[in-house]
């Protein structure tokens, strides 16, 4: 049996306002990502490769969990939320986003209209979604254990695929995952099949409740 290993990103700036300005780790979110590394090290088996997004958070998060022979693939990138937002501002102004707390509003909207084409994106839902397949694919070896260090709309997109879920249900999914939260595949001869969801062994500790963050 394979397994695949998807690890959101340690805490990036959630205080900026476009794509750039997000991407890069705070100083808890590199906490995290090294958190993560030494629980990885003292307690999980080690992986045959590990492949990071070509995002600057996602490299920074692979880097201090402790790997250094990272592949790079781009089809791990996010989506290129704060764009589609922008769009959607235009589309349908009623539709808010102005705090944390209309994300899981906001998300499962704005994703039904890049899917119906009224907003467009950097790329196309159709195009996200193919190479979210594209990933899952590659990754499932069968005797390997692939370790992928991506973002949570890709693992939302990624469990929402293997499990057949909507775009309302993806969204109830995606706003809970936790910055540096861990997600397991199992790779059979049946198919892919969902372990674990959301786990977060390296802040399960009384000193570390305030390091579980997911925005």
């Amino acid at each position: 049996m394979g397994e695949i290993t998807l690890v959101r990103h340690g805490q990036a700036n959630s205080a900026a306002t476009d794509e750039i300005g997000y991407d890069k780790l705070t100083p808890l979110g590199h906490q995290q990502a090294q958190w993560l590394g030494e629980w990885m090290q003292a307690h999980d088996g080690s992986f045959d490769q590990v492949f990071a997004g070509s995002l600057r958070r996602q490299q920074e998060t692979a880097a201090g969990m402790g790997f250094a022979d990272i592949v790079t693939d781009a089809r791990l990138n996010e989506i290129a939320y704060y764009d589609l937002s922008a769009e959607m501002a235009q589309y349908a102004p009623d539709v808010k986003r102005d705090s944390p707390d209309d994300f899981h509003i906001h998300f499962p909207e704005t994703l039904n209209a890049w899917k119906d084409g009224h907003i467009k994106g950097t790329e196309s839902y159709s195009d996200f979604c193919t190479r979210v397949s594209e990933i899952l694919a590659m990754a499932a070896q069968p005797g390997k254990r692939i370790l992928c260090v991506t973002s949570g709309g890709i693992i939302a997109q990624a469990v929402a695929q293997i499990l057949q879920l909507s775009i309302p249900q993806m969204a109830q999914i995606a706003v809970p995952i936790l910055n540096s939260s861990v997600h397991r595949f199992h790779v059979t001869a049946h198919g892919t099949l969902l372990a674990t969801f959301n786990s977060s062994p390296h802040l399960d500790y009384a000193d570390r409740q305030d390091a579980r963050t997911n925005y």
